[in-house]
């Protein structure tokens, strides 16, 4: 119940206005945004380097208005690659397509997207396409099939464990060889789109790692769940998998003592750094996902 609550609210837009220009919204953000600025974000990065942890950057952002503001998030990501390259940092960046004008022109989308990964690209690194709601499920793997065809290693999917149709579609993926990050999920879906429970997302997403830890090009495995943590550590030890065939994925702010015991335990992890001031859905499912983090910010609210 609290779940749907929070989802509900996530996509509600005069509370996203009230919220995002509140001046108490830094208090109640820092732990899960870096901040507002790029140079928050590559602040962040470079602490992240300095622990043996890689990232990801995310200016926020989703649904944007028109392609002028998908124009103005493609030379944000132009710029945050220009930035990440210049510091010296291993990471990559996060894109959402809604945010690069999908809703507009799957044309346009597609020329922003490819001038990101082209500068990707020419940097050694690439870019990781978000996964958003099911209603734009098909249209997202279209183009990153695409942009694989275009920019060959330089683009990575995100698949959401609790949707019926995500086995076959990493069995599309790897078979292109396009590298998968396996998430959970975090947005609102039909019974007839995605598991409700979440006994059986838990399932699914397991099977889903293992698929990808034997048959997946580099998989992220991205989760915050110590289950999961554990089963995939047994996994690799069971069938011998090198460290550099896959890595972790966390979420910046998030279960800090799990992002501890992948780190000394050897493993390659990278942290999703968001930052911008477009922060209220992301924030909002981040509650949602763990009500934990709602525990977390009240007490800190208490304390202030």
């Amino acid at each position: 119940m609290l779940r749907r609550t929070l989802l509900q609210l996530s996509q509600n837009h005069w509370m996203r206005q009230w919220m995002e220009n509140s001046p108490l919204s830094r208090k109640l953000t820092s732990r899960f945004v870096a901040g507002n600025t790029l140079a928050d974000g590559i602040q962040v990065l470079q602490k992240l380097a300095n622990e043996r942890i890689a990232g990801t950057l995310d200016f926020l952002g989703e649904n944007v208005h028109s392609l002028t503001e998908a124009a103005r998030s493609r030379d944000c990501y132009l710029a945050a690659l220009n930035s990440i390259e210049a510091a010296h940092l291993p990471a990559t960046v996060s894109i959402k397509l809604t945010q690069f004008g999908l809703d507009f022109s799957e044309d346009a989308c597609c020329e922003n997207v490819a001038a990101v990964v082209k500068r990707a690209q020419g940097m050694s690194s690439r870019v990781e396409v978000d996964m958003e709601s099911s209603e734009y499920t098909d249209r997202t793997l279209k183009l990153v099939h695409y942009i694989q065809e275009c920019f060959e290693g330089h683009v990575r999917a995100v698949i959401q464990a609790y949707l019926y149709r995500s086995e076959k579609d990493i069995c599309s993926l790897s078979e292109n060889r396009i590298p998968v990050r396996l998430c959970k999920g975090a947005y609102r879906e039909d019974a007839d789109k995605a598991f409700p429970r979440k006994s059986e997302v838990d399932a699914n997403y397991i099977k889903l790692m293992k698929q990808l830890l034997d048959h997946g090009t580099y998989p992220a495995i991205a989760s915050h769940d110590e289950n999961i943590i554990h089963e995939a550590f047994t996994y690799i030890k069971e069938r011998k998998i090198a460290p550099e065939r896959f890595e972790f994925q966390m979420l910046y702010g998030i279960r800090r003592d799990l992002q501890r015991q992948v780190v000394e335990k050897g493993y390659r992890l990278r942290l999703y750094v968001p930052y911008g001031d477009a922060w209220y859905p992301y924030f909002m499912r981040r509650l949602a996902e763990r009500p934990a983090n709602l525990l977390f910010l009240a007490r800190n609210l208490l304390r202030k």
